[in-house]
């Protein structure tokens, strides 16, 4: 998550240097061609415009629904931060407070299921962008993702006992083990007598509560934006951007007839074909940046400093002194 006022000049033209250098490249080589004569190479303007609106629509649609997908991944963890306190406070009270050893054995395999879960989360998927080369060029030296650099299985050691954490590393889908371990705890507390069947009703409440929230993190994750709608897109986007400076040529060629700019004109092509193309283009990239919201990019739902927050209040619930430190933004960038 971006954390500035706004991204800086600076900061935006590196993220953006290969393609922008692209669109004056594409620009200059049939306008340079005209000058030298080619007059042939002109296209009327009005099939390239009627292009470009369609390219419009199809880029507002597909930014409507990016942003549609990144504000529900937060909604989804927002609803994580809600049900992991109220799980935390009913589990805390209902088993005898602060001081009994099954709360904080419960509570501490819940951060392990926070950690599992961002873990799960960021794993990379072939429709994803973190790997493309721009966006490894702005990531390096701004910012880290945090569950790339570290390890899964020496994070969960701070919270699992050597039992557990065997147990759960040999597991696919830990966060969902986790949450089972849970359960079954729960169920051997009402079987014991230490738990009511309204109680264990109550805690069980939680429990799904949370299972939803890793389901619909999941969904998120695991479904793409649609790939005909993208691919459609995209073809679309690189014919626009292609038959843009051939469409315009004579009517910058006839901007400065009659006036001391004739025949000089015609090279406003560049910079203004390249201008139109990249506008088009960036919009498309900033939907696309936008769309895969656990991948781990800098405008993502910073689900790593939400898990820490979680940890601090949780901790806070037991009187714990040894509270986390409450994670940083890295130049504007909180993950």
């Amino acid at each position: 998550m971006y954390t500035g006022r706004r991204y800086t000049a600076l900061v935006f033209f590196k993220w953006t240097l290969r393609k922008t250098l692209w669109m004056f490249f594409i620009a200059a080589v049939p306008t340079v061609l005209y000058a030298l004569g080619w007059h042939f190479l002109s296209l009327p303007w009005q099939p390239v415009a009627l292009l470009g609106t369609a390219l419009a629509f199809s880029v507002g649609f597909k930014n409507n629904a990016s942003y549609g997908r990144l504000w529900e991944a937060r909604q989804i963890y927002g609803a994580i931060i809600n049900d992991s306190r109220s799980f935390a406070f009913t589990l805390r009270d209902t088993l005898g407070g602060k001081e009994d050893r099954m709360v904080k054995l419960m509570f501490y395999r819940h951060f392990a299921w926070l950690t599992t879960l961002r873990f799960q989360l960021r794993e990379f998927r072939p429709w994803e962008n973190t790997k493309n080369r721009s966006n490894q060029d702005f990531s390096e030296g701004n910012f880290i993702i945090p569950e790339w650099e570290g390890n899964v299985e020496e994070e969960l050691k701070q919270y699992l006992n050597d039992e557990e954490l065997k147990y759960i590393l040999s597991k696919k889908n830990k966060s969902t083990q986790l949450i089972a371990l849970q359960s079954e705890s729960l169920g051997k507390l009402k079987k014991e007598g230490l738990l009511s069947h309204i109680e264990w009703l109550e805690l069980q409440n939680g429990i799904s509560r949370l299972v939803d929230d890793q389901g619909k993190a999941e969904r998120i994750k695991n479904f793409p934006y649609p790939r005909n709608f993208e691919t459609v897109m995209t073809f679309l986007m690189y014919i626009f951007i292609l038959l843009l400076p051939f469409g315009l040529l004579k009517e910058y060629e006839g901007l400065g007839k009659g006036t001391f700019l004739e025949g000089c004109t015609i090279w406003f092509n560049i910079p203004f074909t390249a201008l139109i193309a990249w506008a088009f283009h960036i919009l498309d990239t900033i939907g696309e940046s936008s769309v895969n919201p656990f991948e781990g990019n800098p405008n993502d739902v910073p689900i790593t400093q939400i898990s820490r927050m979680l940890e601090i209040d949780l901790k806070d619930m037991l009187d714990d002194k040894d509270l986390p430190q409450p994670l940083a933004a890295q130049n504007n960038i909180l993950m």
